[in-house]
């Protein structure tokens, strides 16, 4: 028997208790996503009848009694204000990491012609908002899994960029022979024995995982900076990090290491601008 918006989000609710952190707010988005309306509509229509056996919804719903992410149950995700489409093959992107773009664009003109490459592109959110607001620049996005490429490319094609973003599958670098103007990541930085919450576990795990310590990744990808004579270098980091760069780099030539913080006024990464002799 149908039952009403109002009496629907109570249920789901009272599923949601004690599996996440905020049941009743998880149970709206949920509902808005599934009748794919807006909060708007969610809160003017209480009394409307919903149809509370349709297998779909049945299904969200049991899945995120499991802890399942909303954003892998609706494919949808929002960052820096749009919409992308996300699945289990990436990673679901952070609000934190909208300041690493923010970072970048503070520090190119639009009208440069710069090859940015990001390494651990997952969802390809990163190059494609740098893109939109950078013409004239190229890039080269780059990661070890091909699902994580496979969702990039849907998003590099829903938004037009598929000639201005070469996506390429491979560790790090090496699969980029051209000369790299500014080097841009995420790259997973957890330590490989750090206790995760549950719902990471569907996320895949060598997006989160950067090794033994958790930041070997990226100072592999600083010896990539002087190695390849790349000029810049914006990076995010794990919030407790930042000693172990700016000990790292003691032994490279740095022209400016600028760190910047979170909304939680953590740390949470860095600008690297190389000194190349």
């Amino acid at each position: 028997m149908p039952r009403t918006l109002k009496e629907l989000h109570n249920e789901i609710t009272e599923r949601l208790s004690g599996v996440v952190e905020s049941p009743r707010r998880e149970a709206e988005l949920l509902l808005i996503a599934y009748l794919q309306r807006d909060q708007l509509y969610f809160i003017t229509h209480q009394e409307t009848l919903i149809d509370d056996h349709d297998p779909r919804l049945l299904e969200w719903i049991e899945r995120r009694e499991r802890n399942e992410p909303l954003e892998y149950l609706t494919n949808r995700v929002s960052f820096y204000s749009r919409e992308f489409y996300i699945d289990e093959g990436a990673l679901i992107p952070r609000p934190e990491t909208e300041l690493l773009i923010d970072e970048v664009l503070a520090r190119i003109h639009p009208d440069e012609t710069f090859t940015i490459v990001e390494v651990g592109a997952g969802s390809g959110i990163i190059s494609i908002l740098l893109a939109l607001h950078l013409p004239n620049a190229r890039f080269i996005a780059v990661d070890i899994s091909a699902a994580a490429l496979s969702v990039a490319r849907r998003n590099i094609e829903a938004f037009g960029l598929g000639e201005r973003i070469e996506l390429r599958e491979g560790d790090k670098l090496d699969c980029v022979s051209e000369q790299i103007d500014f080097l841009v990541s995420n790259p997973p930085y957890i330590a490989q024995d750090a206790p995760l919450e549950h719902n990471l576990s569907y996320e895949p795990q060598n997006a989160l995982f950067g090794g033994t310590i958790g930041d070997e990744i990226i100072q592999a990808l600083i010896d990539e900076v002087y190695a390849r004579r790349i000029p810049m270098f914006a990076c995010e980091m794990g919030y407790d990090q930042r000693l172990k760069i700016e000990d790292y780099l003691k032994t490279f030539a740095v022209q400016s290491l600028e760190f910047y913080l979170d909304l939680s006024s953590f740390d949470r990464g860095f600008i690297l601008k190389a000194h190349h002799e």
